[in-house]
Formats: C-alpha cells, sequence, structure tokens
C-alpha cells in the first residue's frame, strides 16, 4: 500500500486506530457530506505563513509556544473562556521573547481540539460498561448510554465552534488540534493549488496513532498543513525515520514538529537516539517539548493530575538533551484558576485537586503554574542570548 496514491480518503485502505464506533454508517456518511460543502475554517495562505515562520524558528531564529485546552468542551464554550486562554498564551509568549530576543511564533490548541484519544474502548462503572468519552465531538462526558453513543451530528457543533472562536480570536492567531477524528477531517480537506486540511493551521499525529501503516499518518502526508508527530518513549530512531519519509519525503523546511513525550523518568534514555538519528539524517524539523503527557498519574482516589515538579524535570532534561535544537514548548493550560495539577509556588496538594477541577479528561495547569513554566524555559532560553560587552 506505500505506493498508492494520495487522495483524502486514501487513509481507508490503512489500520485506523482510536476511531468511534458509529451505529448508524448512512448517518455518519450523511454528515460528512453535507461538512464537504462547509466553507474553510483556515485558508491556505495561512497555513503558509506559519510553515515559513516554523521555518525559521527550524533555523534558531524563532521559537514555537503551542498550549490550551485539553478537550474543548461544548458545555464550557464562552468569549470569557476564549479570552482568557488566549490571552495566557500571550503572556507566556512575551514572556519567552523578552527572554531569548527571539520572535515566539503562538499556536493555540483551540478552535478544534475536541476527540480525545482514549486507553481503554470502554468505561466501566457500578457493573456497567458503556463506550468510553472520546470528546464533545464524538460522544458525551455523561456516563448513560444515550450520551455515550457517538453520534455524527455533533460535528456540525464542533464546526460552529470552532468558527466562533475563529472569529473571536481574530486575524494573526494560529490554531492546532490533533488530527484524531478522520471522517471530519477528511470532511474539512479542500484544494487550491494543493489539498490542505481546512479544520485548522498546524495538526499533529498523536503517539498513539503515530505508527507505520497508520491511517493518520496518511491522511496527513497528502496536506500541506505543518505536521506535528508526538514521539514517545517507545518509538525507535529507525521508525521515526521511517515515518518521517513517509510525511516529509522532500524535507521542506517548516513542515514537521517533532514533540517529545517522554516523562521525566525515560526523556534521558529515550531522546537522545531520536534526536541523533533525525540530525545525521539531515532532515530540517523543529524539536518541541511536551512535559504533560508523560507525566499524568492517579491519584489514590483515582483522580489524574500532573505534578509540576515532573513536568519541570522534563523540561529541563529535554533542554539539556536537545541544547540549540530545542525550538519550542507544547502544554495544556487554561486559563481559569482550575486545580488540576500539583505543585507549583502555591504548593497545590492532591487535596487540593477537588476544590476547581473542571478538566473533561487531563489535567491542564491554572495561569500561575503556566506562568512559573514560563520563566522556567524563559531562564534557558536566557542562556542562548549572547552577554553584550
Amino acid at each position: 500500500m506505500t505506493g498508492m496514491s494520495w487522495s483524502p480518503g486514501s487513509w481507508r485502505n490503512y489500520e485506523a486506530r482510536q476511531q468511534p464506533d458509529y451505529p448508524d454508517p448512512a448517518a455518519l456518511a450523511a454528515a460528512t457530506r453535507e461538512l464537504e460543502a462547509y466553507a474553510p475554517l483556515v485558508r491556505l495562505i495561512e497555513i503558509d505563513a506559519l510553515r515559513a515562520a516554523l521555518a525559521q524558528a527550524q533555523a534558531g531564529r524563532a521559537f514555537l509556544v503551542q498550549g490550551g485546552d485539553c478537550a474543548e468542551s461544548f458545555a464550557e464554550f464562552s468569549p470569557e473562556n476564549i479570552a482568557a486562554n488566549s490571552s495566557l498564551l500571550a503572556a507566556i509568549s512575551d514572556r519567552l521573547s523578552e527572554a531569548s530576543a527571539l520572535p515566539v511564533i503562538r499556536i493555540g490548541r483551540m478552535a478544534g481540539q475536541f476527540a480525545k484519544p482514549r486507553s481503554v474502548a470502554m468505561e466501566v462503572q457500578g457493573g456497567t460498561a458503556l463506550p468510553a468519552y472520546r470528546g464533545d465531538i464524538v460522544n458525551g462526558i455523561a456516563f448513560d448510554a444515550e450520551a455515550r453513543k457517538p453520534n455524527p451530528e455533533r460535528m456540525f457543533r464542533a464546526y460552529a465552534q470552532a468558527a466562533a472562536t475563529l472569529a473571536r480570536l481574530g486575524p494573526n492567531f494560529y490554531t492546532s488540534h490533533e488530527a484524531l477524528l478522520l471522517p471530519f477531517e477528511q470532511a474539512l480537506v479542500r484544494r487550491e493549488s494543493r489539498a490542505f486540511a481546512s479544520s485548522a493551521h498546524f495538526l499533529w499525529i498523536g503517539h498513539r496513532t503515530a505508527f507505520e501503516g497508520s491511517a493518520h499518518v496518511e491522511f496527513a502526508r497528502g496536506l500541506a498543513n505543518p505536521l506535528g508527530l508526538k514521539c514517545g518513549p517507545g518509538l525507535s530512531a529507525q521508525t521515526l525515520l521511517r515515518l518521517l519519509d513517509r510525511i516529509d519525503p522532500e524535507a521542506e523546511p517548516g513542515r514537521i514538529t517533532l514533540v517529545a513525550r517522554m516523562g521525566a523518568d525515560r526523556v534521558a534514555e529515550a531522546l537522545p537516539p531520536l534526536i541523533e538519528a533525525v540530525t545525521r539524517s539531515g532532515r530540517p524539523v523543529l524539536w518541541a517539548c511536551d512535559p504533560m503527557h508523560g507525566n499524568t498519574l492517579r491519584t489514590a482516589g483515582g483522580t489524574k493530575t500532573r505534578p509540576l515538579e515532573a513536568i519541570f524535570a522534563e523540561l529541563k532534561a529535554f533542554f539539556a538533551i536537545a541544547g540549540p535544537r530545542a525550538g519550542g514548548i507544547h502544554i495544556e493550560m487554561t486559563g481559569r484558576h482550575v486545580t488540576e495539577c500539583t505543585g507549583g509556588e502555591r504548593r497545590l496538594t492532591e487535596a487540593d485537586l477537588a476544590d476547581r477541577y473542571h478538566s473533561h479528561c487531563d489535567p491542564r495547569l491554572n495561569p500561575d503554574q503556566a506562568m512559573e513554566l514560563a520563566g522556567l524555559v524563559a531562564r534557558e532560553l536566557a542562556k542562548r542570548v549572547p552577554v553584550a560587552a
């Protein structure tokens, strides 16, 4: 199958993991046909501008800050939340630009981050098994049979919310999400001089779908959008190079961002072979650090959290290992004052989590914690700025 020509639907000939089991295929087909006629959410000219900016970051002349919600929700959609998240992203970026004397590229996990991969297909409570919650674009978070039924009509609300969010954000704001729900992504492919995903400026392939023979890799390879590839601790250097050959055969500047998400206890072992192999290949890639996903744990009561000490430890290790190649960060955060991650200057503990724990999926940094993280990154970047004589 590797020699097949690409089309927006050629992913259907490959292994598609993390897809919902829609009970009514005809309804899914009807929904995607309707979406094919909708206006693009983003434009090709904006995508090309982002690729040019990321090429500068690959050359060490800019830095990437990518951040936002773990999973956007329908219930919490509001102008206030959009403003809070975008303002926090701007504050982080300004802090890093000041420290590094570099332009900072801001990409929000906004206006499309509705689908989530899950470690299990079914969830069990009190002896009842129901489909896992896969994000508001697929099903509802309430644990009842009707809410958990995958419903393609939800894609229309996701599109409408993304469009409204983009209208609030205004021009010169780049958006991103994991390109997980393939029928939705396919329906929003548009073609001008080239095919592009109009659902966001930047798409990434997640840790669970980055494998050889992946339908997500097949879908992404034909798009003009810049692409991210999450690199977990189980990814070998050989597999990574083969994936890069697949999604970026021409080694185009600005095309690929490799997002390391190893975990504080694995990064020193797992990251160096990947950086060494890609460097030897001569490929222009941007290395970024996601210090969140490899450092998730559950409390004794079953609540997901992330300790800031582990997040910071992975970030420090990333900068030490990648050196001048460390070109960006990718974080889950919110402008709301939640209590989802432990630690930080306010010394949040597991006992504090119940106070304001609002995430629909994974724990996020609150504004104080996010700015504390920005301070750590700023100090690392400041080491690179030449001291005036």
